[in-house]
Order: C-alpha cells, then sequence, then structure tokens
C-alpha cells in the first residue's frame, strides 16, 4: 500500500478519467435530442428529460455520496458511483424506448459523485504542495469533458448512431472504474458518524423540488400551479432541511460550515459560473448548425463533426488552465484564478456576442471560455478543500458541484427560453438578436460572479485567520 501511495500521478489520471467519463455524459446528450425525439417517436418535453433526469439524480447523489465516503470510505463510495453510472450507460444501449432510456440515464446520474469524491482523494493523499494543481486539473475536467463532449457526440451522430453515446461512455466509466480499484488507495480519513437520513431525505426533496421546476418551467408555464407549486415546496423544505441540520447532533451538512464566508461565497460563484458555461454551450450548436438563406442571415449550416471540430481548441486547452490555476493559487491564493478565469469567460462570451460571423469567430471566443471556465472551476474546487476540515471535503465539495449543477439548469432554461421567445417572422428559428441577447446575459452573469469571488478572503487574510 505504501508504495502505491507513492504514485500519485498514476492516482491522478485515474480521478481525472473518471471525471471525463462523467463529464461526456453530461454534455454528449444535448447535440443528439432531435434524433433521439424522431428515432424513439417521442416529443421534444419528454426527450428533454434525457437531460433532466440525469441532472436531478446527480443533484442528489452528489452530497449524499460525498457525506458516505467522507464517513466510510472515499475510494470505496468512488467505485459504487461508477460502478452504477456504469450500470447506467450499458444499459441505456439498449433502451428501447423513450421511458427505458429516462431510467438509465438517471441511473448514470449517480456518477456526478466522482468530482467531491476525487477532490477528497487528492487532498487526503497528494503531498502539499501538489494538492492545487491536482484538484485543478481533476475540477478543470468538468469543463474540458464539456467541450469535447460535444465534439465527439457530433461525429458519433453522423457516422453511426446515438447509442454509440453510451458504448463509448460504458467503455470510459468501466475502464476507469477497474483503475480506480487498482490504483487508487483508501483514504485513512474517516469521519466515524452516524447516518442523518432526515437531512438527506430533506436535501433530496429540496433539489428535487427546485431543479424539476426551474427544467419544467419553459414548457408547464412559469406562472402554472405546478411550477409555482413546486417553487414553494422548494422553499418549504429548504426552511425544514436548514432547521433539522442546525438541530441533530451529527448532521449530513454542516450549515455553520456552509456559512463560512469563504464557503458561502465560493458557492454562490459557482451557481454563476454553471450559469455561465451552459448558458453559452448549450446555445452554440444550434447557431452554427443554422442554415443561412432567406430570412436567416446568420449560421454556418455545419454537421455536428464540423461543429465539434470548431469548438475542440477551448477544449482542448483546458487540460492546460486546470493544473496552471492550482500552480497559481498554491501561490497567490485561489480568489485570483477564480476572478481571472471568470474575466475570461466573460470575454470569450461578449466575442460570441459581437462577432460570428465566420466559423472561427466561435473558435476565437472558446479559446477565452475554454481557458476561463476551468481555470474558475479548478480554483472553487481548492478554494473549498482548503477552507474546511480534511473530514469534509466529500460533502463540503459535493454541495459546490451541487451549486454547479443548479446555475447550469437556470443558465440552461434563461437561454432556451430567450431564443425561443425572439424567433424569425412566420418561422420557428431564432432571430440572431435571441443568440446575441442570450450570450450577453450570459457574459454579464460571469462578471456578477468575478465580482461576488472578491467577496472571498484573500490567500494573506486566510492565512492569518488560519495562524489566529
Amino acid at each position: 500500500m505504501t508504495a502505491e501511495r507513492q504514485h500519485y500521478n498514476v492516482t491522478l489520471a485515474v480521478l481525472a478519467l473518471a471525471g471525463l467519463a462523467y463529464s461526456l455524459q453530461q454534455t454528449m446528450i444535448v447535440p443528439v435530442l432531435p434524433s433521439l425525439r424522431r428515432d424513439l417517436h417521442t416529443s421534444t418535453a419528454w426527450v428533454t428529460w434525457l437531460l433532466t433526469a440525469f441532472l436531478l439524480v446527480s443533484a442528489v447523489a452528489t452530497p449524499v455520496l460525498g457525506k458516505l465516503g467522507d464517513q466510510y470510505g472515499k475510494e470505496r463510495f468512488l467505485l459504487v458511483s461508477l460502478f452504477v453510472f456504469f450500470v447506467g450507460c450499458f444499459a441505456a444501449i439498449f433502451a428501447w424506448d423513450i421511458w427505458s432510456l429516462i431510467v438509465f440515464r438517471a441511473i448514470q446520474g449517480f456518477g456526478g459523485a466522482v468530482f467531491p469524491l476525487s477532490f477528497a482523494i487528492v487532498f487526503d493523499e497528494f503531498p502539499r504542495e501538489k494538492v492545487g494543481s491536482g484538484v485543478g486539473m481533476v475540477s478543470a475536467i468538468l469543463g474540458i469533458g464539456g467541450g469535447l463532449g460535444l465534439v465527439l457526440s457530433g461525429v458519433l451522430v453522423d457516422y453511426a448512431s446515438w447509442r454509440w453515446l453510451f458504448i463509448v461512455g460504458a467503455a470510459v466509466v468501466g475502464v476507469a472504474a477497474v483503475g480506480v480499484w487498482r490504483f487508487v488507495p483508501e483514504s485513512p480519513v474517516k469521519t466515524p458518524s452516524r447516518l442523518d437520513p432526515a437531512g438527506a431525505a430533506l436535501l433530496s426533496a429540496t433539489l428535487v423540488t427546485l431543479l424539476l421546476a426551474l427544467t419544467e418551467g419553459p414548457t408547464w408555464g412559469w406562472r402554472s400551479g405546478r411550477v409555482l407549486g413546486l417553487f414553494a415546496a422548494s422553499a418549504v423544505l429548504a426552511f425544514a432541511w436548514v432547521r433539522t441540520e442546525l438541530r441533530v447532533p451529527e448532521p449530513m451538512v454542516d450549515i455553520r460550515m456552509m456559512l463560512q464566508r469563504t464557503v458561502l461565497f465560493t458557492n454562490l460563484t459557482a451557481i454563476f459560473t454553471g450559469f455561465a458555461m451552459f448558458g453559452a454551450f448549450v446555445l452554440l450548436p444550434s447557431l452554427m448548425q443554422t442554415h443561412r438563406g432567406g430570412n436567416v442571415h446568420y449560421g454556418f449550416g455545419l454537421s455536428p463533426t464540423a461543429t465539434g471540430l470548431y469548438l475542440l481548441p477551448g477544449g482542448l486547452l483546458g487540460f492546460l488552465a486546470g493544473p496552471a490555476a492550482g500552480r497559481l493559487g498554491t501561490r497567490y491564493g485561489s480568489r485570483l484564478p477564480l476572478v481571472f478565469g471568470l474575466i475570461l469567460a466573460a470575454a470569450g462570451i461578449s466575442w460570441l456576442a459581437l462577432f460570428h460571423s465566420q466559423p472561427v469567430d466561435i473558435s476565437v471566443g472558446m479559446v477565452f471560455i475554454g481557458i476561463g471556465v476551468p481555470f474558475a472551476f479548478a480554483a472553487m474546487a481548492k478554494l473549498i478543500v482548503d477552507a474546511v476540515r480534511p473530514s469534509e471535503t466529500g460533502i463540503a465539495t459535493g454541495m459546490n458541484t451541487v451549486m454547479r449543477t443548479i446555475g447550469s439548469v437556470i443558465g440552461g432554461q434563461v437561454g432556451a427560453a430567450i431564443v425561443s421567445a425572439d424567433t424569425i417572422a412566420h418561422t420557428h428559428v431564432p432571430a440572431e438578436s435571441a443568440f446575441i441577447a442570450a450570450f450577453w446575459v450570459s457574459a454579464v452573469v460571469a462578471v456578477i460572479g468575478a465580482a461576488l469571488a472578491r467577496f472571498i478572503p484573500s490567500h494573506r487574510a486566510a492565512s492569518s485567520a488560519f495562524a489566529d
């Protein structure tokens, strides 16, 4: 075991592969939703549930498995997460209708716990001077995989079938699970405590009602009784959850830890970062694949494969951005790369709003986004693991991942609502002005996130507080 623990670079590669498997499955489904609607003979509303079910289960499972990892072993529950994830991917290959595929996508959502468990393993196992770059690499994978997922999805749709999305997914998850079993040692840092079933149930119900309202709002109507009822239920459940966690002796989530200044503002920033990223990513394939002609004065009519190739440079740059953010954070504090990353992302999204007449314009904007988003994700994870006790890294980073998910859902829905509300006369094609407006909204959100990040204590202040 001692010999295995020395090979932390191998451990990092395995954890990065596990994170890549999840992030690919998160975004690969987006470009193929129209194809799935046709092949499975279903409606747009139901095919959207392939993304909704995945995000709902991921948001619920991530903090729960993160907490169980803190208590009973991070490597053990990382394997549990990957095993269930693999089952969902493998079963989806053989889905026979939309209902079965929705169920299998929901099972895949258990893979969301990969990130908080991986962060905790890096913090426990790596030399102190390597923790920053290690956390940066793993967290940057979420942004990198998002871009690469769009690329790979296009190739598979053009030259094979949608079932290959899950064949590739199952293969990557399977390799990652074997790698974790073989190369990732069990962490000695555990938190012996009792389970908090009431806290877990209330948190799960809060997230389900909130995300269900956000994802179904455009379909049901934002003012409909169902959506308003879900928002109200979410607020009541959140209040009950906080009250319960403050009263139980061993809560699932320590509310006082969540209200700590660094954790609080990092989580708030995560919502805005997820919004900005997803608000831009979801719109780009539609813009690039729109055929120019008639009343349509934008778009390039690209195939999914060509679309992915133009988005690829930004995704690849993320592999360098994550570790660089970690090293920069180790030297100057992680607030700096967080602010810098969000400013870069805002610049890239603003570029898309201003310049999108040629495919290369999209590539230029994606270079800024491809560096900025992984920079921000890497910095957020490092801020969290530095701010909490080692025994809380799993649940704390799990909640940060949930905040990103909530932001992503809001960003995707706001972008879709803006595009749907402004269409070219006598068509269902979005107007160019709709894409421009949606990009500007995402850019402004990224700037607001950078402003919020300024409230996170600086490296010097944090070090002084720790010394005190």
